[in-house]
């Protein structure tokens, strides 16, 4: 059996139910886990919400790049997500070195990790130099308002990060993946799980993507349980 953190930041909620499917698909197969989150930032100057909030919206027409994101409601999304995730504990430095594998979640804010999630990352620069993460199984899935606005890239850009810290990259092998050979507009890549959130968030996560995301949970289960203590 091995210890699998599920570590994820979730502004729309999106990224928070594919966490809990990794989660179930470490889980079904009797492996320990915790579900922790990435604060949002504490400034509300810091949260890249606030620029839905209504005091700073700029009604500029619903043919504007606005209007087709419909930040309105996005704002009202986010408040209610936030809120279904308080119960949900913050993740510390001591749940990366408890856990044997570690599955990472987010959102892709211009084709990159979150600056919640840099910033965590940034903030745990002693694990990087101590090396207790080193060895360790690692996988990524993230979402995107639309097919074309990250998917790839962000998990991509985020292993180099995940490499400083020693951990061992684990993707979404096709043969074991058939949902995303598709021409449905659904997420889902070699590189990890994603799910399509559209360009307002109102789309939820597609079963197949849930799907994905648990297989992940399950194949970074089984590569920590494997290679539990090698460096």
């Amino acid at each position: 059996m091995a210890k699998v953190l599920i570590v994820y930041f979730s502004a729309y909620g999106h990224i928070h139910r594919m966490a809990e499917a990794a989660a179930k698909g470490a889980q079904d197969e009797g492996h320990e886990v915790r579900l922790v989150r990435i604060p949002e930032f504490r400034s509300p100057d810091n949260v890249t919400a606030m620029l839905d909030h209504p005091s700073r919206r700029q009604d500029s027409g619903e043919d504007s790049l606005s209007g087709k994101f419909r930040v309105g409601a996005r704002w009202e999304k986010y408040e209610k997500s936030q809120m279904e995730q308080k119960e949900v504990r913050e993740a510390s430095h001591d749940d990366l070195r408890w856990a044997d594998g570690i599955v990472w979640g987010f959102p892709t804010y211009y084709g990159s990790m979150p600056a919640q999630v840099k910033s965590f990352l940034d903030m745990s620069g002693s694990l990087c130099a101590s090396g207790e993460l080193e060895g360790k199984p690692t996988g990524v899935m993230t979402s995107a308002g639309s097919i074309h606005t990250g998917h790839e890239a962000t998990i991509l850009t985020s292993i180099v990060p995940l490499l400083h810290f020693g951990l061992i990259y684990v993707g979404l092998p096709y043969s074991q993946n058939p949902e995303y050979l598709t021409a449905d507009a659904i997420g889902g890549s070699p590189y990890g799980p994603s799910t399509l959130a559209g360009p307002d968030s109102s789309r939820t996560p597609d079963e197949r993507e849930l799907i994905m995301a648990g297989r992940l949970g399950t194949r970074v289960a089984r590569f920590a349980e494997a290679t539990k203590g090698i460096k």
